[in-house]
Protein backbone atom coordinates (compact mmCIF):
# COMPACT_ATOMS: atom_id res chain seq x y z
CA UNK A 1 0.00 0.00 0.00
CA UNK A 2 1.88 2.99 -1.04
CA UNK A 3 2.85 5.22 -4.55
CA UNK A 4 5.81 5.39 -6.72
CA UNK A 5 8.15 5.10 -4.20
CA UNK A 6 6.87 1.51 -4.01
CA UNK A 7 5.68 1.24 -7.57
CA UNK A 8 9.18 2.66 -9.21
CA UNK A 9 11.56 0.10 -10.56
CA UNK A 10 8.86 -3.04 -9.43
CA UNK A 11 10.00 -2.69 -6.14
CA UNK A 12 7.61 -5.92 -5.25
CA UNK A 13 8.99 -7.67 -8.22
CA UNK A 14 12.45 -7.22 -6.95
CA UNK A 15 11.58 -8.90 -3.80
CA UNK A 16 9.97 -11.51 -5.47
CA UNK A 17 12.98 -12.51 -7.31
CA UNK A 18 14.68 -12.59 -4.40
CA UNK A 19 12.52 -14.76 -2.72
CA UNK A 20 12.53 -17.02 -5.74
CA UNK A 21 16.29 -17.94 -5.12
CA UNK A 22 15.41 -18.55 -1.43
CA UNK A 23 12.70 -21.19 -2.00
CA UNK A 24 9.77 -18.85 -1.42
CA UNK A 25 6.74 -18.00 -3.58
CA UNK A 26 5.95 -15.05 -2.73
CA UNK A 27 2.92 -13.83 -4.14
CA UNK A 28 1.63 -9.62 -4.19
CA UNK A 29 -0.93 -7.16 -4.85
CA UNK A 30 0.24 -3.81 -5.45
CA UNK A 31 -2.45 -0.55 -4.74
CA UNK A 32 -0.91 2.27 -5.41
CA UNK A 33 -1.51 6.00 -6.39
CA UNK A 34 1.57 8.28 -7.34
CA UNK A 35 1.70 10.83 -4.23
CA UNK A 36 -0.66 8.91 -2.15
CA UNK A 37 -1.22 9.15 1.73
CA UNK A 38 -2.19 6.26 3.44
CA UNK A 39 -5.27 8.94 4.62
CA UNK A 40 -6.17 8.68 0.79
CA UNK A 41 -6.36 5.08 0.76
CA UNK A 42 -7.88 4.79 3.47
CA UNK A 43 -10.32 7.52 2.32
CA UNK A 44 -10.60 5.52 -1.66
CA UNK A 45 -12.13 2.23 0.29
CA UNK A 46 -9.64 -0.19 -2.22
CA UNK A 47 -7.20 -0.74 0.09
CA UNK A 48 -9.96 -1.91 3.07
CA UNK A 49 -11.90 -3.77 0.60
CA UNK A 50 -9.11 -5.83 -0.55
CA UNK A 51 -7.55 -6.02 2.75
CA UNK A 52 -10.85 -7.66 4.15
CA UNK A 53 -11.09 -10.03 0.93
CA UNK A 54 -7.66 -10.65 -0.19
CA UNK A 55 -5.94 -13.33 2.22
CA UNK A 56 -2.98 -11.49 2.74
CA UNK A 57 -0.44 -12.74 5.32
CA UNK A 58 1.19 -9.28 5.60
CA UNK A 59 0.29 -6.20 4.27
CA UNK A 60 2.93 -3.60 4.02
CA UNK A 61 1.90 0.71 4.77
CA UNK A 62 4.27 2.81 3.00
CA UNK A 63 3.69 6.92 3.63
CA UNK A 64 3.51 9.64 1.38
CA UNK A 65 7.52 10.54 1.66
CA UNK A 66 7.52 14.18 3.49
CA UNK A 67 4.11 13.57 5.34
CA UNK A 68 5.84 11.55 8.09
CA UNK A 69 8.25 15.06 8.67
CA UNK A 70 5.33 17.01 8.36
CA UNK A 71 3.04 15.18 10.49
CA UNK A 72 3.95 12.85 12.23
CA UNK A 73 0.78 12.82 14.17
CA UNK A 74 -1.29 12.09 11.51
CA UNK A 75 0.71 9.17 9.77
CA UNK A 76 0.28 7.54 12.96
CA UNK A 77 -3.65 7.58 13.13
CA UNK A 78 -3.50 6.43 9.45
CA UNK A 79 -1.78 3.44 10.57
CA UNK A 80 -3.48 2.59 13.73
CA UNK A 81 -6.57 2.37 11.59
CA UNK A 82 -4.78 0.63 9.02
CA UNK A 83 -3.34 -1.85 11.53
CA UNK A 84 -7.40 -2.27 13.19
CA UNK A 85 -8.14 -3.73 9.79
CA UNK A 86 -5.21 -5.54 8.85
CA UNK A 87 -5.55 -7.50 12.51
CA UNK A 88 -9.20 -8.04 11.58
CA UNK A 89 -8.18 -9.93 8.35
CA UNK A 90 -5.81 -11.81 10.33
CA UNK A 91 -2.43 -10.42 8.64
CA UNK A 92 0.14 -8.33 9.91
CA UNK A 93 1.54 -5.07 9.63
CA UNK A 94 4.93 -3.98 8.22
CA UNK A 95 5.98 -0.66 8.00
CA UNK A 96 7.97 0.56 4.79
CA UNK A 97 10.82 3.15 6.32
CA UNK A 98 11.29 5.06 3.39
CA UNK A 99 14.41 7.82 2.57
CA UNK A 100 15.17 11.38 2.72
CA UNK A 101 15.67 13.37 -0.16
CA UNK A 102 18.50 14.05 -1.21
CA UNK A 103 19.11 17.42 -0.76
CA UNK A 104 17.39 17.16 2.41
CA UNK A 105 19.13 13.93 4.37
CA UNK A 106 18.41 15.26 7.71
CA UNK A 107 15.14 14.89 7.51
CA UNK A 108 16.06 11.15 7.53
CA UNK A 109 15.36 11.09 11.54
CA UNK A 110 12.17 12.33 11.82
CA UNK A 111 10.92 9.69 9.20
CA UNK A 112 12.79 6.81 10.97
CA UNK A 113 11.69 8.21 14.27
CA UNK A 114 7.53 8.55 12.63
CA UNK A 115 8.28 4.67 11.31
CA UNK A 116 9.99 3.12 14.34
CA UNK A 117 7.44 4.78 16.66
CA UNK A 118 4.36 3.08 14.79
CA UNK A 119 5.89 0.01 14.42
CA UNK A 120 6.81 0.29 18.25
CA UNK A 121 3.29 1.08 19.35
CA UNK A 122 1.49 -1.68 17.04
CA UNK A 123 3.53 -4.60 17.42
CA UNK A 124 4.65 -4.36 13.58
CA UNK A 125 7.37 -5.32 11.28
CA UNK A 126 9.62 -2.35 10.69
CA UNK A 127 11.49 -2.51 7.24
CA UNK A 128 14.72 0.04 7.75
CA UNK A 129 14.94 0.55 4.17
CA UNK A 130 16.00 4.88 4.88
CA UNK A 131 18.06 4.04 7.18
CA UNK A 132 19.95 1.41 5.36
CA UNK A 133 20.39 4.34 2.83
CA UNK A 134 21.43 6.22 4.84
CA UNK A 135 24.23 3.91 6.34
CA UNK A 136 25.12 3.18 2.65
CA UNK A 137 25.32 6.75 1.03
CA UNK A 138 27.84 7.41 4.03
CA UNK A 139 29.76 4.64 2.55
CA UNK A 140 29.88 4.75 -0.75
CA UNK A 141 29.30 7.48 -4.09
CA UNK A 142 28.51 4.73 -5.97
CA UNK A 143 25.84 3.59 -7.43
CA UNK A 144 23.63 6.37 -6.84
CA UNK A 145 20.24 5.48 -4.96
CA UNK A 146 18.08 8.37 -6.02
CA UNK A 147 16.84 8.96 -9.30
CA UNK A 148 17.38 12.34 -10.99
CA UNK A 149 14.54 14.49 -9.41
CA UNK A 150 16.30 13.37 -6.35
CA UNK A 151 13.09 11.75 -4.70
CA UNK A 152 12.30 8.70 -6.29
CA UNK A 153 14.63 5.98 -6.42
CA UNK A 154 16.99 5.17 -9.18
CA UNK A 155 16.74 0.94 -9.53
CA UNK A 156 19.82 0.87 -7.74
CA UNK A 157 17.59 2.40 -4.99
CA UNK A 158 14.83 -0.04 -5.51
CA UNK A 159 17.16 -3.02 -5.28
CA UNK A 160 19.07 -2.11 -1.86
CA UNK A 161 15.05 -1.52 -0.67
CA UNK A 162 14.23 -5.01 -1.76
CA UNK A 163 17.26 -6.55 0.06
CA UNK A 164 15.88 -4.93 3.20
CA UNK A 165 12.58 -6.61 2.64
CA UNK A 166 14.16 -9.78 1.86
CA UNK A 167 15.94 -9.56 5.39
CA UNK A 168 13.25 -8.15 7.34
CA UNK A 169 10.04 -9.07 6.22
CA UNK A 170 11.24 -13.12 5.18
CA UNK A 171 13.88 -13.27 7.39
CA UNK A 172 16.38 -14.08 4.85
CA UNK A 173 20.16 -13.15 3.48
CA UNK A 174 20.25 -11.71 0.01
CA UNK A 175 24.27 -12.26 0.06
CA UNK A 176 25.00 -15.03 -3.06
CA UNK A 177 21.42 -14.26 -4.38
CA UNK A 178 22.99 -14.40 -8.27
CA UNK A 179 19.42 -13.66 -9.94
CA UNK A 180 19.88 -11.29 -12.94
CA UNK A 181 18.54 -8.07 -12.92
CA UNK A 182 17.97 -6.19 -15.80
CA UNK A 183 19.94 -2.71 -15.80
CA UNK A 184 22.05 -3.65 -12.82
CA UNK A 185 25.91 -5.05 -13.12
CA UNK A 186 26.23 -7.99 -11.04
CA UNK A 187 29.32 -6.59 -9.58
CA UNK A 188 26.70 -3.56 -8.37
CA UNK A 189 24.18 -5.77 -7.57
CA UNK A 190 26.42 -7.83 -4.92
CA UNK A 191 27.18 -4.54 -3.32
CA UNK A 192 24.03 -3.44 -2.34
CA UNK A 193 22.66 -7.48 -1.16
CA UNK A 194 26.32 -7.34 1.14
CA UNK A 195 25.91 -3.62 2.05
CA UNK A 196 22.03 -4.25 3.23
CA UNK A 197 22.72 -7.91 4.93
CA UNK A 198 26.06 -5.92 6.81
CA UNK A 199 23.98 -2.76 7.58
CA UNK A 200 20.76 -4.62 8.64
CA UNK A 201 23.01 -6.89 11.54
CA UNK A 202 24.58 -3.77 12.46
CA UNK A 203 21.29 -2.31 13.29
CA UNK A 204 19.93 -5.71 14.84
CA UNK A 205 23.43 -5.68 17.71
CA UNK A 206 22.50 -1.80 18.24
CA UNK A 207 18.82 -2.04 18.84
Amino acid sequence: MGNSFTARNNLPGLLTALAGARGIDLEHKLIQAGGASLRQHLNAGKALDAIATGGFDVVVLQEQSTLPVKSPARMRESVRDFDAAIKEAGARTALYLTWARRNAPESQQALTSAYAGSAAELGATLVPVGVVWERFLSMHDQPVLHDKDNSHPALAGSYLAACVFLIALLEHDPVGIDVPVKGLDADTAALLRQSAWDICESLATTE
